[in-house]
Order: C-alpha cells, then sequence, then structure tokens
C-alpha cells in the first residue's frame, strides 16, 4: 500500500482561510474531522496501550512555551474551555487534550489520570484539572511527568490531540525545588526530542523571540524548523513591528506563524474570535499581516492539518516498528524455558539439561571442540590442561638441582658413600646408597604432584560450575543442586587424585625399578667421560671442567677423595639417568590418570551426582523445577504483557489502515 493511501484526501478539501466576521462567527472545524477523527481516535488507542514503552513513538503536537506566554489561553481558546489560572506555574503535569467535535446539545469532558475516570463540566473543568493535578503532583508548587489526559467532545472544536507542558521558568519560587528550571527542561526535552512530535511553540509579541527559552529548546531538537510551528499571543498588546517579526522568522520558524488575539475578561469565545477577527483586518498595523497566518480558526486549522500529514506520514512506519518489535518480543519469549506443569515435565526438563551439560562438557574438555566459547579462552579447556602439564613438567625438571656445578660438585653422593660402607668386596655400588640420593631428591618434588592436582581441579571446578550454570539459567532450583553436586563431586575427585599422586611418589621412593632401555642408553653415554674426569681430579692441572650434562664443574674439593670419586661419579650418573625416568613417570601416570577422571567425571559421575543430590532433603526432589525462579516469572509475565500490547496495536492499525482504503475507494 502506498504512501498516498494514507493522505486521507488532505490536499482537495483543506479549507480556506476566511477572516470572521462579528455577526458570522465560523466554528473551529476542518471540513475533513469526520475523516481524521477515526485516525485519531486510533492514535489515542495506541497512546493509551502505552505503545510507546515499546520504543514505537506517536505523532504528538508538543505545546511548550515560557511562563506567562499565553500558552494556556491558547489552548483555551483552540477548546473553547477554561483552564486553570494562577500566579507560578499553572501547567504541573503533562496534559494531553483530546479535542473532539461532536454535534451535542452539551459537552462532555472527562478526566483521565492514575486508571482513574473522572467526569466534569465547563463550569467546574478547571478545578478537576487542579484537584487531579494535586494529586499526580502533590498539592504544593512542584512538578510531575505523570500525564493527566482531559477529553474534550464539543460541537465546534477541531479534531485535534495536544500535549500542554509546564510553562518554563529559570528562577524557582517559594515552595518550588530548587531545580525546577531542570525538571521542566527534562519533561519538555523528552516530549519534543522524538522525530514525530509537531512542536507548537507559544511566542508573546511583547518580547523578543531570540530571547525565548522555549525558542531555544526546540531549536536544540529542531535545528531546521521543520517540525515547529510558532502561535503569537497578545499580537493586540504589541502590535508594533511584529508584521516584521514574523516576516523576518530570525529564528527559523519552518512551519510558520499564527498570529491570535486571546480572549480578554469576561468575553465569550465567540466574542473573542469576532474581536479577533475585527483587530486583524481594521488594526493599521496588524491588517498589513497575511490573513491565512492570523486568528485562532487558522491555527486550529494548521493544526490539524499538520496532525493529519504527520499521521499519514508515519503510520507505514509504525506499522513496521510494531511488527519488528512483535516479532523481537516473541523470540525472546520463546527462549525462555518452557512452564513446567507437571513432574514429567520437570524429569524431561531436567534429564535435558544435564544432557546439554555433558556434552558441553565432553566438547570442551575431552574433545577440543569451542564452538560454544568460541571467544573465551578460559573455556579452551583441552589447550589450558596441556598449559598447566608443561608448566608441571618444567617445575619437576628445575626441582633438586643442588649446586651440580659448584663446590659441592659429588659431595652429596660421597658422603652417602662413607655411611653406606659395609663389611664385603670392593667396588660393590651399595644399593642403599642409591636409594637414599633417591629418596631425597623424591622428598624434594614431593609437594609438586599434590599442588598440580589442587590447581588443575580447582579449575576444573571453575568450568563444570560455568557450564551448569550456563545450561540450567533459567531454573534456580536446579542451579543450586547442581552447583552444590559439582562441587561435592570435584572435591571428592580432587582427593582421588591427590591419593593417586601421593601412592605414585611414594612407590618412587620405596624402590628403583624401570624396564626402560633408555635408562641403560644415558648410563653409558654419561659414563663415557669418567676417565677423562678421573684423569681431571687426580692430575691437578684443572680447577674446573667441562663435563656432558653438567656443563662446567669445580673439581679441586675432590682430591682428597681420589678413592671414593670413581664410585661417586658412577652413583652420580646412575641417580641422574635413572631420575629422568622418574619424572616421565610422575607427568605420564598423573596425566593418564587427570584424563580418565575427567572422562568419568563427563560420562558417568556427574549426572549421577546431580541425581543423587536432587534426590537429597536438601535437593527437594524433582518437583521444584515445577517451581519457575522468580527472574523468568517476571521476565515472562513482561513478555506477555508487551506482546499483548502489540497484538492489540497490530489490530488497532490494522483496522484504520482499512478504512482508509475505503476512503479512497
Amino acid at each position: 500500500m502506498g504512501e498516498e493511501t494514507f493522505r486521507f484526501g488532505l490536499d482537495h478539501v483543506t479549507p480556506k482561510a476566511e477572516p470572521c466576521e462579528p455577526n458570522n462567527v465560523a466554528p473551529i472545524v476542518s471540513s475533513y474531522n469526520e475523516r481524521i477523527r477515526p485516525v485519531l481516535d486510533a492514535v489515542e488507542n495506541l497512546r493509551r496501550l502505552n505503545i510507546t514503552k515499546e520504543g514505537i513513538q506517536l505523532p504528538t503536537i508538543v505545546v511548550v512555551g515560557d511562563q506567562s506566554s499565553g500558552k494556556s489561553s491558547v489552548l483555551e481558546s483552540l477548546a473553547g474551555i477554561s483552564l486553570p489560572r494562577g500566579q507560578g506555574i499553572c501547567t504541573r503535569v503533562p496534559l494531553v487534550m483530546r479535542l473532539q467535535h461532536h454535534s451535542l446539545r452539551k459537552p462532555e469532558l472527562v478526566l483521565e489520570f492514575n486508571g482513574k475516570i473522572v467526569s466534569t463540566d465547563e463550569a467546574h473543568v478547571s478545578e478537576a484539572i487542579r484537584d487531579a493535578t494535586d494529586e499526580l503532583a502533590g498539592d504544593g508548587k512542584g512538578i510531575s511527568n505523570t500525564p493527566l489526559t482531559l477529553v474534550v467532545k464539543k460541537n465546534g472544536v477541531p479534531d485535534l490531540t495536544m500535549v500542554d507542558l509546564p510553562g518554563i521558568t529559570r528562577v524557582p519560587v517559594h515552595g518550588q525545588p530548587e531545580d525546577i528550571y531542570d525538571q521542566i527542561k527534562g519533561i519538555i526535552m523528552e516530549y519534543i526530542n522524538p522525530e514525530e512530535s509537531i512542536i507548537l511553540n507559544v511566542l508573546s509579541a511583547t518580547v523578543d523571540f531570540s530571547t525565548c527559552e522555549s525558542i531555544r529548546m526546540s531549536q536544540g531538537v529542531d535545528q531546521t524548523g521543520e517540525r515547529t510551528l510558532a502561535v503569537v499571543t497578545k499580537a493586540d498588546k504589541a502590535p508594533e513591528g511584529l508584521h516584521e517579526k514574523v516576516t523576518a522568522d530570525d529564528v527559523n520558524i519552518g512551519l510558520g506563524y499564527v498570529c491570535v488575539r486571546n480572549r480578554i475578561g469576561d468575553e465569550s469565545y465567540e466574542e473573542a474570535r469576532a474581536e479577533e477577527a475585527k483587530l486583524f483586518r481594521t488594526h493599521t498595523l496588524l491588517s498589513k499581516i497575511d490573513k491565512s497566518i492570523v486568528g485562532v480558526p487558522i491555527l486550529a486549522q494548521k493544526l490539524v492539518q499538520l496532525q493529519a500529514g504527520s499521521i499519514s506520514k508515519i503510520l507505514p512506519e509504525i506499522v513496521k516498528k510494531i511488527n519488528k518489535r512483535l516479532s523481537s518480543q516473541l523470540s525472546e519469549l520463546d527462549k525462555l524455558p518452557k512452564n513446567l506443569t507437571s513432574v514429567a515435565d520437570a524429569m524431561s526438563a531436567f534429564m535435558h539439561i544435564i544432557g546439554l551439560a555433558k556434552e558441553s562438557l565432553g566438547k570442551i574438555l575431552l574433545r577440543g571442540e569451542f564452538d560454544e566459547y568460541h571467544d573465551d579462552k578460559k573455556m579452551h579447556c583441552t589447550a589450558r590442561l596441556v598449559d598447566m602439564l608443561d608448566q608441571y613438567s618444567n617445575d619437576l625438571h628445575k626441582g633438586p638441582m643442588g649446586d651440580a656445578a659448584g663446590e659441592n660438585f659429588l659431595m652429596e653422593e660421597i658422603k652417602v658413600l662413607e655411611e653406606a660402607k659395609w663389611i664385603g668386596l670392593p667396588n660393590f655400588m651399595p644399593r642403599t646408597a642409591f636409594l637414599t640420593l633417591l629418596q631425597n631428591k623424591v622428598k624434594v618434588v614431593s609437594r609438586m604432584p599434590i599442588e598440580f592436582i589442587d590447581k588443575v581441579w580447582d579449575y576444573l571446578e571453575e568450568v563444570v560450575a560455568a557450564v551448569l550454570m550456563r545450561h540450567s539459567e533459567h531454573y534456580h532450583q536446579l542451579q543450586t543442586c547442581t552447583k552444590r553436586a559439582g562441587q561435592n563431586l570435584i572435591a571428592k575427585m580432587k582427593e582421588n587424585s591427590k591419593k593417586y599422586v601421593m601412592e605414585v611418589v611414594e612407590m618412587e621412593k620405596l624402590t628403583d625399578y624401570t624396564c626402560s632401555p633408555e635408562y641403560m642408553c644415558e648410563y653409558n653415554k654419561l659414563m663415557v667421560s669418567q676417565n677423562e674426569f678421573l684423569e681431571d681430579v687426580n692430575g691437578g692441572q684443572y680447577s674446573e671442567v667441562n663435563l656432558e650434562g653438567f656443563g662446567g664443574v669445580k673439581i679441586l674439593h675432590l682430591k682428597q677423595y681420589r678413592a671414593l670419586v670413581p664410585q661417586a661419579f658412577d652413583l652420580k650418573m646412575r641417580v641422574t639417568a635413572y631420575w629422568k625416568i622418574v619424572l616421565r613417570r610422575l607427568i605420564d601416570s598423573t596425566a593418564l590418570h587427570l584424563q580418565f577422571s575427567i572422562f568419568n567425571l563427563v560420562n558417568k559421575d556427574l549426572g549421577d551426582e546431580i541425581v543423587k543430590d536432587m534426590m537429597t532433603p536438601y535437593g527437594g526432589g524433582i518437583e521444584r523445577l515445577l517451581e519457575e525462579t522468580p527472574s523468568v516469572a517476571v521476565k515472562r509475565d513482561r513478555l506477555n504483557r508487551s506482546i499483548k500490547v502489540l497484538r492489540e496495536s497490530k489490530e488497532v492499525v490494522a483496522n484504520i489502515m482499512d478504512k482508509i482504503s475505503s476512503y479512497g475507494d
């Protein structure tokens, strides 16, 4: 449906502006009110549905002006009713005025606020507005951003909807908050900032337009003035230079000016319109102003036309926004967990969540697949576990280095041999000496496997908790249970792993054994340099020699132990060759144990532990899943309310578009 469909036939029915004769006062009503009113009703229905809370702005005529600019008088003239008057700020809340032309013998006036509907009449409307305002903003002089709606059904009024905002004042009077200006500015900017708003800027003819605060505010959001219309009040009080002011347009009012004369004293509204027409027709200066921009009837016609044009322009866009928002909210609702209503539903959801968690853990802990955590390096678990294992290996190899290249080279071996002497044949290597050195080396690194196990399982606890929390995020009761079960299981598995590595360490202390040929290869390789080393020790020509596998070592201190040096050297090389086997066993056995433990954790132990915990008194049983968490319940309710509003709004717009289409027929 093209844009032309939404024009309501404005171009060929826009009424001509005719000056009003004193004895034949024209009603302030446009000839196309019957067509525009259903559209205005539709927009008001959207406003009543609070569609703006869904981020969808509606076309709105926003009335702004400095304090005492005559803003209330203009609205009174358009509505034909009296509004609150007095010193200071009369409008203390946004007043939404819905004017509807009706051929009623008696006007109908209704106030809507805080869910209330209060009927009133022309004689008491001002008092009713004051009472409603006091309820919304307090009975002092403060302001509130809670809107008050006034519906006026009256013969002769234009079909218009306008929002009257508090008049702008910079200096607080007694009883007003110190930041009254900032509060008023905040409300005004909220209403005039949307591009859908038409700004009706009320200016007094008695002041320099460029000094008006309302002009500065409207220029701040509408620099080109393309959505700002100015109405100039008190033309009768300052006629000098007014023609030049509205012609020169120094303040960039894109939609033009309308000059008016407001009602004075006890004049009826009909008398006021007659006096206004006479003033602009007969006054020496004011009669020079073009008749197409003077008078309240002209203002009404312009506002109705601008309002209709704005709605016709934006209605298709509102349809798109409603559909887009509705689709988004439905999608968000679908992402929420199913609202469980039976034990069977709860059990199905429980098994599904556990299955998803196990699958995720299998990916990141066993298979090295990180598609679910592409940007979270911490959750790339196989890589992080290898990093930790490499660091563990480095720490072990750096462990009991001793002072191998210093003054004490071979001294530990010599001391052990001296204490291992026994009555028997010479040149036999005492096994106790080898075991003593081995046990000393194992003792130095014995804490490292325990610390490594702690580090790995602490990391795994964080990973398992993160995965479980992600897959059960909408089930608070299950989160508590799975987190507790995960922590308990990890604690048990950590203790089992500690016990395992402690046993491995104790086994390495207990005996010396390997079937690996690498031991003899390494030993023979190290022993190649023995004769040369002994010659250097016995010859006395060098204080330091280079030894393969050890680098530079000092030897002067060994001369006094010439008899034990050959055996000490042999012992040193045996232990060195065997230590490489020990370290490899510590690393490999720990890695295999962890891999096996993680496999069991993912494929068996975790699910069993969660089920076991769920069935305990603390777990509360599977029925607890039927209790929806407060956060999910609130979100579900919010989404359902939003979807209801959007669907109703969609229906409202669809109905009015059908009516508009029928106009074209």
